[in-house]
Protein backbone atom coordinates (compact mmCIF):
# COMPACT_ATOMS: atom_id res chain seq x y z
CA UNK A 1 0.00 0.00 0.00
CA UNK A 2 1.45 3.50 -1.08
CA UNK A 3 2.20 5.93 1.62
CA UNK A 4 1.99 9.67 1.30
CA UNK A 5 3.02 12.33 3.11
CA UNK A 6 2.37 16.11 2.94
CA UNK A 7 5.15 18.41 2.10
CA UNK A 8 5.97 22.89 1.45
CA UNK A 9 7.04 23.24 -1.90
CA UNK A 10 7.84 26.36 -3.43
CA UNK A 11 6.11 26.18 -6.77
CA UNK A 12 7.42 29.62 -8.56
CA UNK A 13 8.76 32.64 -6.69
CA UNK A 14 6.29 33.82 -4.14
CA UNK A 15 4.03 31.03 -4.78
CA UNK A 16 4.09 28.27 -1.68
CA UNK A 17 1.72 25.19 -1.61
CA UNK A 18 1.56 22.01 0.29
CA UNK A 19 1.62 19.14 -1.74
CA UNK A 20 0.73 15.14 -1.45
CA UNK A 21 4.43 13.30 -1.87
CA UNK A 22 5.04 9.52 -2.48
CA UNK A 23 6.60 7.82 1.02
CA UNK A 24 8.88 5.33 0.23
CA UNK A 25 9.19 2.35 2.89
CA UNK A 26 12.95 2.66 4.84
CA UNK A 27 15.56 0.07 3.60
CA UNK A 28 18.20 -1.09 5.79
CA UNK A 29 20.14 1.78 7.55
CA UNK A 30 17.05 4.18 6.73
CA UNK A 31 14.50 5.41 9.46
CA UNK A 32 11.08 6.95 9.00
CA UNK A 33 10.70 10.41 10.59
CA UNK A 34 7.55 11.73 11.87
CA UNK A 35 8.15 15.46 12.50
CA UNK A 36 6.89 17.80 15.44
CA UNK A 37 8.68 20.94 14.54
CA UNK A 38 10.09 22.30 11.70
CA UNK A 39 11.91 25.83 11.90
CA UNK A 40 11.75 28.55 8.86
CA UNK A 41 15.18 29.68 8.27
CA UNK A 42 13.75 33.50 7.90
CA UNK A 43 17.50 34.56 5.70
CA UNK A 44 18.09 32.06 3.45
CA UNK A 45 14.09 30.74 3.32
CA UNK A 46 13.40 34.29 2.08
CA UNK A 47 16.06 34.39 -0.59
CA UNK A 48 14.53 31.08 -2.11
CA UNK A 49 10.83 32.26 -1.49
CA UNK A 50 11.94 35.47 -3.27
CA UNK A 51 13.89 33.51 -6.32
CA UNK A 52 17.28 35.26 -5.42
CA UNK A 53 19.75 32.61 -5.44
CA UNK A 54 21.75 33.50 -7.99
CA UNK A 55 22.55 30.81 -10.67
CA UNK A 56 25.97 30.89 -9.70
CA UNK A 57 25.49 29.47 -6.32
CA UNK A 58 22.40 27.00 -7.25
CA UNK A 59 24.77 23.92 -6.21
CA UNK A 60 25.97 25.95 -3.00
CA UNK A 61 22.80 26.67 -1.51
CA UNK A 62 21.39 22.89 -2.02
CA UNK A 63 19.74 21.86 1.45
CA UNK A 64 20.54 18.41 1.69
CA UNK A 65 17.23 16.90 1.36
CA UNK A 66 16.15 19.01 -1.66
CA UNK A 67 14.24 18.54 -3.94
CA UNK A 68 13.67 20.06 -7.10
CA UNK A 69 15.56 23.08 -8.50
CA UNK A 70 16.26 27.05 -7.76
CA UNK A 71 14.09 28.85 -8.85
CA UNK A 72 11.08 26.39 -8.80
CA UNK A 73 9.58 24.02 -8.24
CA UNK A 74 11.98 23.45 -4.97
CA UNK A 75 11.09 22.15 -1.43
CA UNK A 76 13.75 23.77 0.43
CA UNK A 77 14.49 23.77 4.43
CA UNK A 78 16.86 22.46 6.91
CA UNK A 79 15.58 23.16 10.48
CA UNK A 80 13.22 19.46 11.22
CA UNK A 81 12.74 17.70 14.55
CA UNK A 82 11.19 14.38 14.77
CA UNK A 83 10.39 10.72 16.01
CA UNK A 84 11.70 7.85 14.60
CA UNK A 85 8.72 5.32 13.96
CA UNK A 86 10.64 3.11 12.05
CA UNK A 87 14.46 1.69 11.57
CA UNK A 88 16.91 0.41 14.40
CA UNK A 89 16.27 -0.49 17.20
CA UNK A 90 18.67 1.87 19.06
CA UNK A 91 16.69 5.14 17.04
CA UNK A 92 12.71 3.61 17.54
CA UNK A 93 10.93 6.34 19.41
CA UNK A 94 13.91 8.91 19.80
CA UNK A 95 13.44 12.59 19.10
CA UNK A 96 15.76 13.66 16.12
CA UNK A 97 17.25 16.28 14.65
CA UNK A 98 17.68 16.48 10.86
CA UNK A 99 18.36 19.27 7.82
CA UNK A 100 15.53 18.29 5.81
CA UNK A 101 12.55 20.35 4.45
CA UNK A 102 8.99 21.14 6.37
CA UNK A 103 6.98 17.69 5.92
CA UNK A 104 4.55 15.93 7.75
CA UNK A 105 6.57 12.20 7.63
CA UNK A 106 10.24 11.46 5.70
CA UNK A 107 12.79 8.74 5.17
CA UNK A 108 16.75 9.42 5.70
CA UNK A 109 19.80 7.24 6.10
CA UNK A 110 19.61 6.66 9.79
CA UNK A 111 23.13 8.82 9.80
CA UNK A 112 21.45 11.65 8.42
CA UNK A 113 19.34 12.38 11.99
CA UNK A 114 21.03 13.11 15.03
CA UNK A 115 19.04 11.89 18.61
CA UNK A 116 18.25 15.50 20.93
CA UNK A 117 20.09 15.30 24.29
CA UNK A 118 16.99 14.18 26.35
CA UNK A 119 17.43 17.77 28.36
CA UNK A 120 16.61 19.53 24.87
CA UNK A 121 12.99 20.18 24.56
CA UNK A 122 12.23 18.65 20.84
CA UNK A 123 10.21 22.88 20.22
CA UNK A 124 13.77 24.11 20.95
CA UNK A 125 16.00 21.63 18.90
CA UNK A 126 14.72 22.98 15.94
CA UNK A 127 17.41 25.88 16.34
CA UNK A 128 19.98 23.51 16.11
CA UNK A 129 21.05 24.47 12.76
CA UNK A 130 21.41 28.30 13.45
CA UNK A 131 23.50 27.17 16.75
CA UNK A 132 25.82 25.01 14.60
CA UNK A 133 26.44 28.37 11.88
CA UNK A 134 27.35 30.36 15.20
CA UNK A 135 29.91 27.08 16.46
CA UNK A 136 31.32 27.50 12.75
CA UNK A 137 31.44 30.85 13.11
CA UNK A 138 33.25 31.42 16.08
CA UNK A 139 35.52 28.36 15.66
CA UNK A 140 36.26 31.31 12.34
CA UNK A 141 36.70 34.13 14.27
CA UNK A 142 38.65 32.30 17.20
CA UNK A 143 37.65 34.76 20.09
CA UNK A 144 39.86 35.44 22.74
CA UNK A 145 39.75 35.94 26.75
CA UNK A 146 39.01 39.63 27.32
CA UNK A 147 38.14 40.49 23.58
CA UNK A 148 35.58 43.48 23.33
CA UNK A 149 33.46 41.95 20.62
CA UNK A 150 29.96 43.23 19.00
CA UNK A 151 27.57 41.47 17.08
CA UNK A 152 25.86 43.69 14.29
CA UNK A 153 22.60 41.91 13.45
CA UNK A 154 20.37 40.39 16.34
CA UNK A 155 18.60 38.46 13.61
CA UNK A 156 18.20 34.12 14.64
CA UNK A 157 21.75 33.60 13.49
CA UNK A 158 23.60 37.21 15.29
CA UNK A 159 21.52 35.92 18.49
CA UNK A 160 22.55 32.84 18.21
CA UNK A 161 26.60 33.66 18.20
CA UNK A 162 25.67 36.91 20.85
CA UNK A 163 24.40 33.66 23.54
CA UNK A 164 27.65 31.77 22.75
CA UNK A 165 29.94 34.71 23.49
CA UNK A 166 28.37 35.13 26.30
CA UNK A 167 29.50 32.15 28.15
CA UNK A 168 33.01 33.23 27.27
CA UNK A 169 35.32 34.26 30.36
CA UNK A 170 35.86 38.62 30.91
CA UNK A 171 34.61 38.94 26.77
CA UNK A 172 32.92 42.15 26.16
CA UNK A 173 29.54 41.30 24.10
CA UNK A 174 26.91 43.70 22.96
CA UNK A 175 24.43 42.69 20.62
CA UNK A 176 23.70 45.59 17.90
CA UNK A 177 20.29 46.10 16.31
CA UNK A 178 18.50 49.41 14.86
CA UNK A 179 15.41 47.85 16.39
CA UNK A 180 15.22 48.56 20.02
CA UNK A 181 12.51 45.26 20.39
CA UNK A 182 15.54 43.14 20.11
CA UNK A 183 16.97 45.00 23.40
CA UNK A 184 13.93 42.47 25.35
CA UNK A 185 16.02 39.37 23.25
CA UNK A 186 19.47 40.49 24.35
CA UNK A 187 18.27 40.64 28.03
CA UNK A 188 17.04 37.37 28.02
CA UNK A 189 20.40 35.54 26.25
CA UNK A 190 22.42 37.58 28.89
CA UNK A 191 24.11 40.39 26.88
CA UNK A 192 24.27 43.59 26.60
CA UNK A 193 22.56 45.67 23.60
CA UNK A 194 22.90 48.79 22.02
CA UNK A 195 21.13 50.79 18.49
CA UNK A 196 23.94 51.48 15.67
CA UNK A 197 24.37 54.74 16.54
CA UNK A 198 24.85 53.97 20.57
CA UNK A 199 27.37 51.06 19.92
CA UNK A 200 30.21 50.71 21.62
CA UNK A 201 33.95 50.55 19.45
CA UNK A 202 37.64 49.44 20.08
CA UNK A 203 36.32 45.89 18.96
CA UNK A 204 39.13 43.61 18.32
CA UNK A 205 36.06 41.43 16.66
CA UNK A 206 33.14 42.67 15.02
CA UNK A 207 30.51 39.73 13.86
CA UNK A 208 28.17 40.88 10.72
CA UNK A 209 24.96 39.66 10.20
CA UNK A 210 22.52 41.73 9.39
CA UNK A 211 22.65 41.50 5.37
CA UNK A 212 22.48 45.17 5.40
CA UNK A 213 25.15 47.58 3.71
CA UNK A 214 24.22 49.96 6.72
CA UNK A 215 25.52 47.44 9.20
CA UNK A 216 28.91 46.06 7.61
CA UNK A 217 30.17 49.88 7.49
CA UNK A 218 29.10 50.15 10.98
CA UNK A 219 30.73 47.21 11.98
CA UNK A 220 34.31 48.58 9.91
CA UNK A 221 33.52 51.91 12.50
CA UNK A 222 33.49 49.60 15.07
CA UNK A 223 36.96 48.03 15.12
CA UNK A 224 39.87 48.73 17.11
CA UNK A 225 43.32 48.89 15.20
CA UNK A 226 43.86 45.62 12.94
CA UNK A 227 40.56 44.38 14.24
CA UNK A 228 38.52 41.76 12.26
CA UNK A 229 34.75 41.80 10.84
CA UNK A 230 33.16 38.01 10.59
CA UNK A 231 30.89 38.68 7.61
CA UNK A 232 28.33 36.31 8.27
CA UNK A 233 25.78 37.72 6.11
CA UNK A 234 24.78 36.49 2.78
CA UNK A 235 23.25 38.92 0.44
CA UNK A 236 21.91 36.50 -2.55
CA UNK A 237 22.32 38.27 -5.85
CA UNK A 238 22.24 41.67 -4.44
CA UNK A 239 25.58 43.41 -4.79
CA UNK A 240 26.65 45.36 -2.22
CA UNK A 241 29.41 48.36 -1.26
CA UNK A 242 32.09 48.42 1.25
CA UNK A 243 33.83 51.22 2.77
CA UNK A 244 37.36 50.48 1.99
CA UNK A 245 38.84 54.32 1.78
CA UNK A 246 39.11 56.26 4.86
CA UNK A 247 41.53 54.63 7.67
CA UNK A 248 40.53 50.82 6.56
CA UNK A 249 43.69 50.20 5.09
CA UNK A 250 46.13 52.53 7.80
CA UNK A 251 44.26 50.79 10.66
CA UNK A 252 45.12 47.24 9.11
CA UNK A 253 41.23 46.30 9.34
CA UNK A 254 40.50 42.84 8.17
CA UNK A 255 36.96 41.69 6.87
CA UNK A 256 36.78 37.40 6.74
CA UNK A 257 33.40 35.43 5.44
CA UNK A 258 32.22 32.34 7.19
CA UNK A 259 29.91 30.12 6.11
CA UNK A 260 28.68 26.75 7.84
CA UNK A 261 29.05 24.61 4.10
CA UNK A 262 32.09 23.37 5.65
CA UNK A 263 33.78 23.04 8.75
CA UNK A 264 35.71 26.06 9.88
CA UNK A 265 39.68 25.06 8.90
CA UNK A 266 40.41 25.84 12.33
CA UNK A 267 39.01 22.38 13.17
CA UNK A 268 38.67 20.14 10.04
CA UNK A 269 41.44 17.96 11.19
CA UNK A 270 39.49 17.09 14.07
CA UNK A 271 35.79 17.68 14.19
CA UNK A 272 33.32 16.13 11.40
CA UNK A 273 29.60 17.72 10.26
CA UNK A 274 28.04 15.20 12.54
CA UNK A 275 30.69 16.15 15.97
CA UNK A 276 29.61 20.24 15.06
CA UNK A 277 25.85 19.02 15.23
CA UNK A 278 25.84 17.05 18.06
CA UNK A 279 27.58 19.93 19.86
CA UNK A 280 24.66 22.74 19.08
CA UNK A 281 22.35 20.27 20.03
CA UNK A 282 24.23 20.00 23.55
CA UNK A 283 24.38 23.71 23.34
CA UNK A 284 20.87 24.08 23.53
CA UNK A 285 20.56 22.64 26.66
CA UNK A 286 19.54 26.55 28.33
CA UNK A 287 16.28 28.11 28.10
CA UNK A 288 17.87 31.54 27.06
CA UNK A 289 17.41 30.13 23.53
CA UNK A 290 13.49 29.98 23.89
CA UNK A 291 13.63 34.00 23.65
CA UNK A 292 14.72 33.38 19.69
CA UNK A 293 11.29 31.43 18.88
CA UNK A 294 9.06 34.58 18.81
CA UNK A 295 6.07 32.78 16.71
CA UNK A 296 4.49 29.78 15.75
CA UNK A 297 1.86 28.37 13.63
CA UNK A 298 0.52 24.62 12.18
CA UNK A 299 2.36 23.27 8.84
CA UNK A 300 -0.96 23.27 7.38
CA UNK A 301 -0.85 27.53 8.23
CA UNK A 302 2.74 27.88 6.65
CA UNK A 303 1.42 28.56 2.95
CA UNK A 304 -0.31 31.52 4.38
CA UNK A 305 2.50 32.92 6.63
CA UNK A 306 5.54 32.30 4.12
CA UNK A 307 4.69 34.95 2.08
CA UNK A 308 4.36 37.64 5.72
CA UNK A 309 7.45 36.24 6.43
CA UNK A 310 9.26 36.95 3.03
CA UNK A 311 7.68 40.39 2.86
CA UNK A 312 8.85 41.55 6.37
CA UNK A 313 5.16 41.65 7.38
CA UNK A 314 5.43 39.23 10.12
CA UNK A 315 8.25 40.55 12.37
CA UNK A 316 10.22 38.25 14.64
CA UNK A 317 13.48 35.85 15.11
CA UNK A 318 12.46 32.16 14.12
CA UNK A 319 9.13 30.78 13.30
CA UNK A 320 8.42 27.25 14.55
CA UNK A 321 6.17 25.21 12.87
CA UNK A 322 4.00 22.90 14.03
CA UNK A 323 3.07 19.26 13.26
CA UNK A 324 -0.68 18.19 13.93
CA UNK A 325 1.45 14.93 15.30
CA UNK A 326 3.33 17.19 18.33
CA UNK A 327 2.10 16.44 22.20
CA UNK A 328 3.16 19.76 23.24
CA UNK A 329 0.30 22.20 23.55
CA UNK A 330 0.61 24.98 21.01
CA UNK A 331 0.00 28.45 22.91
CA UNK A 332 -2.26 30.83 21.27
CA UNK A 333 -1.84 33.73 19.48
CA UNK A 334 -1.44 36.73 21.77
CA UNK A 335 -0.90 34.41 24.62
CA UNK A 336 1.97 33.99 27.13
CA UNK A 337 4.53 30.80 26.01
CA UNK A 338 5.57 29.45 29.57
CA UNK A 339 9.38 31.51 29.31
CA UNK A 340 7.13 34.83 29.43
CA UNK A 341 7.27 36.20 25.77
CA UNK A 342 4.19 36.58 24.04
CA UNK A 343 3.48 34.97 20.35
CA UNK A 344 3.57 36.82 17.75
CA UNK A 345 1.62 36.14 14.00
Amino acid sequence: MERTARALWLSSPGCVEIRDVHLPSPAAGEVLVRTLFSGVSRGTETLVFHGRVPASEYAAMRAPFQEGEFPGPVKYGYLNVGVVEEGPASLLGRTVFCLYPHQTRFVVPASAVTVVPDAVPAARAILAGTVETAVNALWDAAPLIGDRIAVVGAGMVGSCVAALLAQYPSVRVQLVDADPARACVAAALGVDFALPEDALDDCDLVVHTSATEDGLARSLELLAMEGTVLEMSWYGDRRVSLPLGSAFHSRRLVVRSSQVGAVSPARRSRRTFADRLGLALDLLDNPSFDALITAECSFEELPGVMPGIAAGDLPGLCQRVRYDSAEEVRPGVGQRRPDGLATER
